[in-house]
C-alpha cells in the first residue's frame, strides 16, 4: 500500500504558503488604504490647517508658562505633563516634514503666542531620500533652512525655542526595506550634530536622541513602538529628562521679563 505522506506533507505547505500569502497581501492591502487615504487627505489640506481650531487659546493664567510642542507624528504622540506653573498645548501632525511645518507656523503657532517652543522635526523629510536619485544633500540642506527659519520666527518674537534633537530609528521591517536606505541614518547624525550647534542665546537643545538610542544609533528596543514611533516607555523616559529641563527655563524665562540673562 504506498503513502500518502508526501502528499499530505505538500497540503500542508500549500495550506501554509496560501496563509501567509493571504496575511502578506491582507496587510499589503491595509498599507495601501492607509497611504492613499494619507495621499488625498493631503491634496485637500496639504498643511493640515483643518486639524485644529482657528480661534486662539486666551491664556486663563497670565502667570502661567505656556509651551507648544511643534512638529511631526513623534510631537503630536509626546504626552503632554503637567507641571506647575506650565501650560502644554501640541501642534504636532503625523507625517509633517519640516516644508510643512514652516508654512502653517503662522496659522498654528504665531496665534498661540507661546512662551516657549519645541520643535521635533525632519525625520520625514528623510524618509523621501531613498525615493529619488541624488536628493540626499539636497533634502539635509532643506530641513537645516527650515529649523533656522522656524527659530528666526519664534525668537523675532521673543519665544524661547527649544530644538529637540532627531528621535533614532529603529529596526526597519522587512515590508519597509524597499523603501529604506541607510543615508536616512547619516542624515539623523548630521541635522543632529546641526541642532547642537545652534544651542545657545535663542535657543535650547534638548538633546532626545542621546536618551533614546542604543550604542549604535538606534531607537532601543525598550523604547520602540515600531520603526519611528516610541511606545510609552520611550515617553516616559523623554519625560524623566524633559520635565527637570522645561522647568529650568522658568529662571531664564523670569530672568528676561526683567531685563538680565545669564544665558
Amino acid at each position: 500500500m504506498r503513502s500518502n505522506r508526501p502528499a499530505a506533507v505538500l497540503i500542508v505547505l500549500l495550506t501554509i504558503m496560501a496563509i501567509a500569502s493571504f496575511i502578506i497581501n491582507y496587510h499589503l492591502f491595509n498599507l495601501s488604504r492607509l497611504y492613499y487615504g494619507l495621499f488625498n487627505r493631503t491634496r485637500l489640506d496639504p498643511l493640515g490647517l483643518d486639524a485644529f481650531p482657528a480661534d486662539q487659546f486666551q491664556k486663563q493664567d497670565i502667570d502661567l508658562t505656556r509651551v507648544v510642542l511643534f512638529g511631526d507624528s513623534r510631537a503630536a504622540e509626546w504626552p503632554l505633563p503637567e507641571i506647575p506653573g506650565f501650560e502644554f498645548i501640541n501642534r504636532g501632525l503625523n507625517s509633517h516634514t519640516s516644508n510643512q511645518l514652516l508654512l502653517r507656523y503662522d496659522a498654528h503657532i504665531r496665534s498661540l503666542n507661546p512662551d516657549v517652543l519645541v520643535v521635533q522635526a525632519c525625520i520625514n523629510d528623510f524618509y523621501a531620500i531613498p525615493l529619488f536619485d541624488d536628493s540626499g544633500e539636497v533634502v539635509v540642506a532643506t530641513c537645516k533652512n527650515n529649523i533656522e527659519q522656524i527659530v528666526h520666527n519664534a525668537t523675532e518674537e521673543g519665544v524661547v525655542v527649544v530644538l529637540t534633537t532627531i528621535f533614532p530609528v529603529g529596526q526597519v521591517p522587512i515590508e519597509s526595506k524597499l523603501f529604506w536606505s541607510d543615508e536616512i541614518l547619516l542624515a539623523v547624525e548630521e541635522v543632529n550634530s546641526f541642532i547642537r550647534s545652534l544651542d545657545g542665546e535663542e535657543v535650547q537643545v534638548f538633546d532626545a536622541y542621546s536618551i533614546l538610542a542604543t550604542g549604535n544609533g538606534r531607537l532601543a528596543q525598550e523604547f520602540s513602538r515600531d520603526e519611528l514611533h516610541l511606545n510609552s516607555a520611550g515617553y516616559e523616559a523623554l519625560n524623566r529628562e524633559f520635565i527637570p529641563f522645561i522647568e529650568s527655563l522658568n529662571q531664564v524665562l523670569h530672568l528676561e521679563a526683567i531685563g538680565v540673562s545669564d544665558w
